[in-house]
């Protein structure tokens, strides 16, 4: 009831505060016998943890995974992995001035009301902080998903405010602090970030994510359609508000005789469904792209109330990313694989026994991503 568990078979179940001890989750479902160390998780701990640039929150976190339980003998057993990670650079005292205020833009209004009280230190529960085990989950079902079905994983920002990014190669995301695919337009991307900190405002991002080797036969109708769990997932995203698959918003100019993708005895002839149709993957690669919105989190003096309904005036301190999205490419990347690790399990436990002539890979258009 609280909604801090995601998942069916595969289910993660996430804890902490921005500026408690510590935060976490409790994976359970994975199945037994994958070796799994702490080495597995962290590299994507580490392309998402704060600090590693100035465009992004100067918060200092190592983001140090520990796996408390659920794996032997450097095995995963099928019992709950439980992760940790330490929050070691908390600053409290930055958030002294909005003890009774609301931040234009951020949960500190509905948290109040839903529950009476909050934790203001950093947003509390609210916090980007908590994507961090979401991405340490990700690493365990990108693993799995990887070793059983040959899946893998990729993402990168394709726009930064009002800044669109042209996509060059996946090959140069790991080379710039904002996961572009672009070598060439870095420069212009960081003046821009440094003039919304100069001006203490923020901006927005979009993130394109694609599943590569995704199995035929993923999803289930009705109300569990491969499509609308990734909606579902990509959602629960601090900061998104809008995802598209495949066309996405496009396919509303497009006419049927263009937007459905052909069949041919070579394979699909596009990938305008992103991956899925009827709710179930057709073993194209799966296409989504995420709509993030400015930080909310700014030092711009805003318009707002206390708690007694008074009028006041709200600038925040403390440590902020200007744009939320330019980390956000793991954490889109892991809820992916969690979305595809559940089903994966489920199909496998439904459907399992189904026998069909397996053809030749469905056919790609040129990847865009």
């Amino acid at each position: 009831m609280s909604g801090s568990t995601f998942g069916l078979l595969f289910r993660v179940t996430n804890f902490g505060e921005s500026h408690g001890p510590a935060i976490g989750c409790v994976v359970d479902g994975c199945p037994p016998g994958m070796a799994l160390s702490e080495a597995d998780i962290q590299p994507d701990l580490d392309r998402r943890r704060p600090g590693t640039s100035r465009h992004v929150t100067q918060r200092s976190e190592a983001d140090q995974v520990e796996i408390l339980s659920g794996v032997y003998e450097g095995r995963t057993t099928g019992t709950p992995i439980a992760l940790l990670i330490r929050n070691t650079d908390q600053r409290s005292r930055d958030y002294g001035n909005i003890l009774d205020t609301f931040r234009p833009g951020h949960a500190d209004y509905t948290y109040h009301h839903k529950y009476g009280l909050r934790d203001p230190r950093g947003g509390g529960r609210s916090s980007a902080r908590l994507t961090a085990p979401t991405v340490a989950a990700g690493a365990i079902a990108k693993k799995w998903l990887r070793e059983r079905h040959g899946t893998t994983f990729a993402g990168h920002l394709s726009q930064l405010g009002e800044i669109v990014v042209p996509f060059e190669s996946q090959e140069h995301v790991p080379n710039n602090p904002f996961f572009a695919a672009n070598a060439t337009d870095i420069p212009r991307l960081e003046a821009y970030m440094d003039q919304l900190r100069r001006e203490g405002d923020s901006c927005g991002a979009r993130i394109d994510v694609i599943a590569r080797g995704v199995p035929v036969g993923l999803g289930e109708p009705l109300y569990d359609k491969l499509d609308a769990d990734i909606a579902y997932a990509m959602m629960g995203v601090n900061a998104v508000k809008g995802v598209e698959i495949g066309a996405g918003f496009a396919a509303v100019a497009e006419r049927g005789s263009v937007h459905g993708d052909e069949l041919t005895p070579e394979g699909f002839a596009a990938n305008r469904s992103g991956g899925v149709l009827g709710g179930i993957s057709t073993g194209q690669d799966i296409t989504v792209s995420l709509a993030i919105k400015p930080t909310s989190s700014i030092r711009t003096p805003r318009r707002s109330v206390d708690r007694a309904g008074a009028p006041t005036t709200v600038e925040t301190f403390g440590r902020h990313d200007p744009c939320v999205g330019i980390r956000a490419t793991p954490i889109a990347e892991a809820l992916l694989a969690l979305v595809l690790m559940d089903h994966a399990l489920r199909q496998r436990a439904q459907c399992g026994d189904v026998s069909l002539p397996v053809g030749p890979i469905p056919a790609q258009a040129p990847p865009s991503a």
